[in-house]
């Protein structure tokens, strides 16, 4: 994971980051449950992370995506993440986690999760810094502040 380049610093980034760590967290939490045979508690976990998904990724698409599409260099890594987006969207509240097979699903999608955040903490994110200006950041934050309208975080977006 890169450290270097200071796009980890920016508060934007920073929520993203965060976000990140719930779902990865809520996801390994989920497994954990399922080891144990506890599918309840998986269950809500799992439910948890789409909950936490969905304003996710609305703040990404709706800023940060928004503007960084529109050079072309970005738009087809964009339209991939968003692809992936919609694929976990749309898997997450139909796994039946008493399905052996579906649990299997839902490890490799974790499994995918990480290498998606990983494509947009050490891809896009550090991309960020030298693709977007004041405007643009912020467009982004206030797509963020939209998307979490009941987050008590109130900072510029501060990209640069």
């Amino acid at each position: 994971m890169c450290h270097y380049c200071g796009c980890r610093e920016v508060p934007l980034i920073k929520e993203f980051i965060a976000e990140h760590e719930r779902v990865t967290n809520a996801a390994g939490d989920a497994i954990r449950a399922l080891d144990r045979g506890d599918t309840d508690r998986a269950r809500v976990l799992v439910d948890e992370m789409a909950r936490e998904l969905d304003a996710h990724w609305r703040g990404e698409e709706n800023g940060l995506f928004t503007v960084m599409r529109e050079d072309p260099e970005y738009a087809d890594y964009i339209a991939n993440l968003e692809l992936e987006h919609r694929e976990l969207a749309a898997l997450l509240p139909a796994l039946d986690l008493s399905d052996p097979g579906d649990v299997r699903t839902l490890v490799e999608a974790v499994d995918e999760l990480h290498r998606h955040i990983a494509k947009e903490e050490d891809g896009l994110f550090p991309a960020s810094l030298t693709a977007l200006d004041g405007d643009d950041w912020n467009l982004s934050m206030a797509a963020w502040r939209e998307a979490h309208p009941t987050s008590s975080v109130n900072h510029s977006a501060g990209g640069g």
